[in-house]
């Protein structure tokens, strides 16, 4: 994978910065405020159908209940309806490696391999590279439809806005000044967030972050061990609970899943080879007894996602890999980019160029399925002290503060793959680009909530089929 900083590494800073600055001519700052429906924008509905058409035919329907509860559930649900619509855009040419799908609830506390809480970005499904401000607009609308659901009022949410924005253009500068070893290892731990708030004397949200980190650090692996799992005659396996989770010796009652077994561990063999020796030594110790499906977040619910019960030592000594299949990116058709040879390949890597840290057993593999389609596939731990935000609890200051953590994490994750003093120039040091955002995130907030009465209506006429879990 090519990384988008490449193109001005052989310049000096100086000429980067003017790079930057040039940039403004193609998409000046204000410009980016400016969003209107293209002319012959794709339905909606139609995009999500053909998104739907290669998943589990029984699984959709939960999609689409899912992303009916809310507006913001169904934004969680629609990257692939702003990435058209960002596509006609004008863009800066400023090239990261996207997160792809920056919305709010993408950002949370997670465990690095040295076993510390760090505030980092957690899902890399359609990472991909592209121009910079395709994951600022979608965070930034994120916000004012999270900011909407409270019932905040439009100065509120526009404060929310440009406190993200601000910080992420503010954190930008800071990168521009760094050295490129301390860009890589820079990182936001839960111990810094904390010091961060106690320096401007937030104690209540300092002491609201030790509780989220206290209930992180409980969601180990152990714990979905025992949530996810139950004692049987033939030892420790996976409990059902469908639709949601469905233990594969459920499934092979169906004839047309006969075979699903050695096709599941041949996801596990092909996997191992992904891994580096000395991960793949660790992975030798355990044996895989339990394989089960997996309805998971909004967007994704359909896609072919498995969880693997691992045990080690004994039966108290377990290892729950999840199995998520990877498609090709929503951003894919309208970058014109490079092309992958395997999908979860594409979303390793990525994860690896934007996250500060990773899960030591990530990796990828290509299996061919029962119906002869090739599928590719990228592993992790299930739950490994993930400390998930709650923007529904937080009053306007709250979430704006939040909406400054996510704002600088993005910068530092772009900064890591793109040039941060070619961005820092663009974005410059007023507030021209924290204003426009905030106009766009209006509009495309508009947007989003049309686009989810138009899922609202298709259910009604029965065009879609929507259920609840």
């Amino acid at each position: 994978m090519t990384t988008p900083s490449v193109l001005t590494a052989a310049l000096s800073p100086a000429e980067r910065a003017a790079y930057g600055r040039k940039a403004r001519r193609r998409a000046p700052r204000s410009g980016h405020g400016r969003y209107r429906a293209a002319d012959r924008r794709a339905d909606p509905v139609d995009l999500l159908e053909r998104q739907s058409g290669e998943r589990v035919p029984e699984l959709v329907p939960i999609r689409y209940g899912r992303m009916l509860e809310s507006p913001f559930r169904f934004y969680r649900g629609a990257a692939a309806i702003m990435a058209a619509d960002l596509a006609p855009l004008p863009t800066s040419g400023l090239q990261v490696q996207l997160c792809g799908d920056a919305h709010p609830l993408n950002f949370r506390l997670l465990a690095s391999p040295e076993r510390r809480l760090v505030f980092d970005i957690n899902d890399f499904d359609e990472t991909l590279p592209g121009p910079f401000e395709w994951d600022v607009k979608r965070l930034a609308a994120g916000f004012v439809i999270a900011a909407r659901a409270n019932g905040f009022t439009l100065d509120e949410q526009n404060r929310t806005v440009r406190a993200c924005v601000r910080a992420y253009r503010e954190r930008m500068r800071e990168f521009a000044g760094m050295r490129t070893l301390d860009i890589w290892y820079a990182q936001e731990d839960a111990d810094h967030l904390r010091h961060l708030l106690a320096a401007q004397g937030r104690g209540d949200v300092e002491h609201r972050l030790g509780d989220a980190a206290a209930r992180a650090r409980t969601r180990t692996h152990a714990r979905a061990f025992a949530k996810l799992t139950r004692v049987t005659a033939e030892g420790r396996r996976i409990t059902a609970d469908p639709p949601l989770i469905t233990p594969l010796r459920d499934l092979l009652t169906d004839p047309a899943e006969a075979g699903r077994e050695e096709e599941l561990r041949s996801v596990v063999d092909g996997y191992a080879r992904t891994l580096p020796p000395e991960r793949r030594h660790l992975l030798r110790h355990y044996r895989l007894v339990d394989m089960a499906r997996k309805v998971v977040g909004v967007g994704s619910v359909g896609t072919r996602c498995w969880v693997l019960l691992l045990l080690g030592r004994d039966d108290d000594d377990p290892l729950l890999l999840q199995a998520k299949e990877a498609s090709e990116s929503v951003l894919a058709a309208h970058t014109g980019g490079e092309r992958h040879d395997n999908q979860g390949r594409r979303v390793v890597t990525g994860q690896r160029l934007i996250q500060t840290t990773s899960d030591i057993f990530l990796g990828w593999t290509h299996v061919t399925g029962l119906d002869g389609k090739g599928r590719d596939f990228y592993v992790r731990q299930l739950w490994d002290w993930k400390g998930i935000a709650r923007p529904e609890t937080m009053g306007p200051d709250l979430l704006a503060l939040f909406a400054r953590l996510c704002g600088a994490c993005l910068a530092r994750a772009q900064a890591r793959s793109g040039d941060p003093v070619a961005l820092a120039a663009y974005l410059g040091r007023g507030d021209r680009f924290d204003r426009a955002l905030a106009e766009f995130a209006q509009a495309y907030a508009d947007q989003n909530g049309r686009d989810h009465a138009a899922l609202a209506a298709a259910s009604r006429e029965g065009r879609i089929t929507a259920a609840g879990t």
